[in-house]
């Protein structure tokens, strides 16, 4: 591995090996998401618990200061919404020029394993990985269903893993999964982040779901929803930033949760 690809691999993990994305990506498909309508204001207090900003060039152009430290995972995949027929049918959206123009530290594109689109959104993520490899660029899967939520097994989430990262995928976001969610991380050759999903009904709920998923091989987390629409996202990602580089449990993390949220 060249130095510059372990450089801003470095930005993303810290010394631990464990990682703290924010998405807020999510506008690329889903217009002004309830409590996204202005990034910014967003954005600004969670900075401090996470360690990388998961989101489109046009938001990070007009809403991300450029002084920031945090490193930036930039969103390049796209072409659909939520009121078209098909969220797979997603197409590389960013150039190679634009990436590093704009000097992010790793790339995401998701790929939709079994869909009608399959074979187009793997094909984006191996074209991807060959022209952001060769500038020491990471690439990150992100194995998404669209709709089909009941995808969301073991066995299919195992699977889509497997193959982006023999595609060539540094680092592959997928769904925890209550059932042996230790097959699909032990599966997969390239570390495994958690995606968040729809928003969970309490606190206690993502607490839980993320500390399972970091005891059975997870090396982290990419949350949005489920941090930044609590009606309490700076205790959430407190709590959240506990479990992943402190070891707390889920009860210390709930404690800390409600302490900050005083």
């Amino acid at each position: 591995m060249d130095w510059g690809i372990k450089n801003r691999l470095s930005k993303l993990f810290k010394s631990d090996g464990h990682c703290f994305f924010l998405p807020v990506d999510h506008g690329y498909f889903q217009g002004p998401t309830s409590c996204l309508e202005k990034p910014a204001k967003t954005i600004k207090p969670l900075l401090p618990y996470c360690d990388a900003l998961f989101c489109t060039r046009g938001v990070l152009r007009s809403c991300i200061d450029a002084a920031m430290d945090t490193p930036v995972i930039l969103r390049v995949s796209g072409g659909t919404s939520m009121v078209g027929s098909d969220l797979a049918n997603e197409a590389v959206t960013t150039c190679l020029e634009e990436i590093i123009r704009l000097n992010v530290s790793a790339v995401g594109v998701s790929v939709f394993v079994g869909s009608d689109y399959e074979k187009q959104t793997l094909l984006n993520l191996s074209n991807l990985v060959n022209e952001c490899e060769r500038y020491g660029i990471p690439v990150m899967a992100v194995t998404a269903v669209g709709k089909e939520t009941e995808k969301r097994t073991s066995r299919y989430l195992a699977l889509s893993c497997r193959i982006a990262a023999e595609l060539g995928a540094r680092v592959v976001k997928t769904y925890w999964c209550a059932k042996d969610f230790d097959k699909v991380v032990e599966g997969c050759p390239v570390p495994v982040v958690m995606a968040g999903g729809p928003k969970c009904e309490t606190e206690l709920e993502v607490l839980e779901f993320v500390h399972d998923g970091m005891q059975k091989g997870a090396v982290g987390i990419n949350l949005g929803r489920n941090v930044w629409q609590n009606p309490n996202p700076v205790a959430v990602a407190k709590a959240l930033h506990a479990i992943i580089h402190e070891k707390a449990s889920v009860k210390e993390a709930h404690d800390i949760f409600k302490e900050t949220k005083k």
